[in-house]
């Protein structure tokens, strides 16, 4: 198998509970084969990934001085533009050579979990882009639905109540991304990935990406696999903290992103995390005196923040502090 699975999920909109659980089977076997799929029929429509792509190239072609009035290095929550070199995916290679902009589930400044000094809770930080803050809350709200739609599949296919993951994303932590990546000549020197090797913290990831190309993933045996655009899907992949709720029957696969030469390359992940007070811990029928849980059980809110603190330096800073 050098080639991801492709799934129709036009039927997990449909009232037909064989064809239904026909494509949790699908999804199933594709969490536990590659811990990556594409999705088709999905309800995202191509004139909205058309104007969020447009908002993009506007917002990261802007002056530094204005995306750093967002500055996400600022910000005690972790929203807005993050700078090229903020992030390093792979601790064994130079900082990763992209530019982000990261928002959230909107939390006014007097919620109470933002007065109570909550991790990640907060207002969102917008750019101050004429129609940028309702598109992206329009967005969110779709993908926060679509990634509810493929989380209830995976609940059939683990054998768990089907509102399982609907309780635990009330007022999630999920974070809506936009990335840029120069062109790779642009980089300060050849290693210079522009995302290092990792695998995802959250639950589900829901991937756009342009024409441009360079998403790789690793297969069972190590070796590096394209996963080229195709009009009209997600790619979808498995994070660590689903891993660690399947105890690790669904996989969180490495990947990573080499920056194409000569073109700018622009992705649009949506990453599915629930509530921070969320306990991750080993499912139902997902462990056996055979085999026992492999991780202890941890909040949400604790693990992100210690992934967070590996991946950005501002944050290991605060820690120190």
């Amino acid at each position: 198998m050098n080639s991801l699975p492709i799934i129709d999920i036009t039927p997990l909109y449909q009232n037909d509970p064989i064809a239904r659980q026909a494509v949790a089977r699908q999804i199933d076997a594709a969490c536990r084969e590659w811990g990556f799929y594409y999705i088709k029929g999905h309800p995202i429509a191509p004139s909205r990934i058309a104007e969020l792509k447009a908002a993009a190239e506007d917002f990261f072609a802007r002056p530094a001085e204005e995306k750093l009035r967002i500055d996400i290095t600022q910000s005690a929550h972790h929203r807005g533009y993050g700078a090229i070199a903020t992030e390093q995916l792979d601790p064994t290679q130079p900082s990763d050579f992209k530019e982000t902009f990261d928002m959230g589930f909107h939390m006014a400044a007097e919620h109470p979990d933002v007065l109570a000094g909550k991790p990640l809770r907060g207002p969102n930080r917008h750019p101050e882009i004429a129609g940028w803050q309702a598109l992206m809350q329009g967005h969110y709200e779709d993908m926060h639905a679509l990634s509810l739609t493929l989380l209830r599949a995976m609940a059939e296919a683990l054998g768990i109540e089907e509102n399982f993951f609907d309780q635990r994303f009330a007022e999630p932590i999920s974070v809506f991304r936009m990335i840029h990546y120069p062109p790779r000549q642009q980089a300060s020197s050849s290693d210079q990935p522009g995302a290092g090797a990792h695998t995802d913290y959250g639950c589900v990831t829901l991937l756009y990406q342009d024409n441009a190309g360079g998403l790789q993933v690793q297969s069972v045996n190590g070796e590096w696999i394209d996963a080229p655009p195709i009009d009209g899907t997600y790619v979808v992949n498995i994070g660590d903290m689903m891993a660690r709720w399947s105890n690790d029957r669904y996989k969180s696969t490495p990947h990573r992103v080499i920056s194409p030469l000569g073109v700018d390359r622009y992705s649009m992940p949506f990453f599915a995390e629930p509530h921070p007070d969320t306990e991750i811990s080993c499912l139902p029928n997902c462990s056996s005196a055979e085999i026992p849980a492999k991780y202890p059980p941890v909040s949400c809110s604790a693990y992100m923040l210690s992934r967070f603190a590996e991946t950005y330096a501002y944050r290991r800073e605060e820690g120190k502090a």
